[in-house]
């Protein structure tokens, strides 16, 4: 039987290897995991393509403020059909905190959503390249040693036409993961904390915070996936809320300020799109 060339017979040519894949078709809320993803110079198709938003202030509403929404991280949010490349955009069904269900395409969506966080909002789209679609977001930050502010809540806008953070891909590695736990053996650091698009899987020797080093090179995903690895990703209070069986944990971010630069993980944009797949290598030039 052949190998398929995404799946280097040595595995020591890789620099790693996915092993997870996440889209979060609403900003802030908990998202899908996936075998495999179509990406586009926007990302993972599907990602992030939709956003709470509060009407009075024109802001997007998120986890990033926990004391003005509570926990977003109580809303799942999943396409009702796998979202294509230059498709139309399928409807996403949401999860509310009791357990009702309601899709993008219902009329009383905005109600109920608001209904469930206790203030007016509205479901939004991301308007792609609109020049005046620009949004802007809210962040509460701890009062925590390492923060660039503290016990305070700062705006800044989100990229034109989009309701990503800065970026429109976030690379996550189990080194990283490791070293977190290793730093702290209190804290339950998993990778869904982090809210990464790919988890991957780096080899045994390669130890520490080893995704610091890839800002500034390519990484070849597959076949056809090439990403210019821009910068590092700074964590924020999201990183400590409670998610399912995860409690809150305060020191999960203050690991990260004490000894990243309350960085964890690296942002990318994409050079070359097309569908990554778990178990793709991934190779640093």
């Amino acid at each position: 039987m052949t190998a398929h060339s995404s799946h280097p017979p040595s595995a020591d040519v890789a620099d790693g290897a996915v092993v997870g894949l996440w889209r979060y078709p609403v900003k802030s809320m908990m998202g899908e995991e996936l075998n495999a993803s179509e990406v586009t110079e926007r990302g993972l198709v599907g990602d992030r393509r939709f956003a709470v938003v509060d009407p009075a202030t024109g802001k997007v509403a998120g986890a990033k403020n926990p004391h003005r929404w509570g926990n977003f991280f109580e809303f799942r949010a999943a396409y009702v059909d796998p979202p294509r490349a230059g498709g139309q955009l399928p409807a996403v069904r949401l999860t509310l905190p009791d357990g009702t269900m309601v899709t993008s395409a219902q009329p009383d969506v905005a109600r109920l959503l608001s209904e469930a966080l206790g203030r007016e909002v509205t479901l939004a789209t991301a308007q792609g390249d609109d020049e005046s679609s620009r949004t802007t977001a809210e962040e509460y930050w701890p009062d925590m040693a390492g923060l660039d502010h503290r016990d305070t809540v700062t705006e800044w806008d989100l990229p034109t036409g989009t309701f990503f953070d800065l970026a429109v891909v976030h690379l996550l590695t189990t080194a990283t993961i490791d070293q977190l736990r290793a730093l702290y053996p209190e804290g339950r650091f998993e990778a869904r904390r982090f809210r990464p698009n790919i988890v991957v899987a780096t080899r045994p020797e390669l130890q520490g915070f080893v995704e610091n080093d890839w800002v500034g090179h390519t990484a070849a995903i597959g076949d056809e996936v090439r990403l210019r690895i821009t910068g590092p990703c700074p964590r924020c209070v999201m990183t400590t809320l409670p998610q399912g069986d995860l409690p809150h944990d305060a020191g999960i971010l203050r690991t990260a300020a004490e000894h990243n630069q309350v960085n964890v993980g690296v942002y990318a944009d994409v050079i070359t799109g097309g569908t990554i797949r778990r178990g793709d290598h991934i190779i640093l030039a």
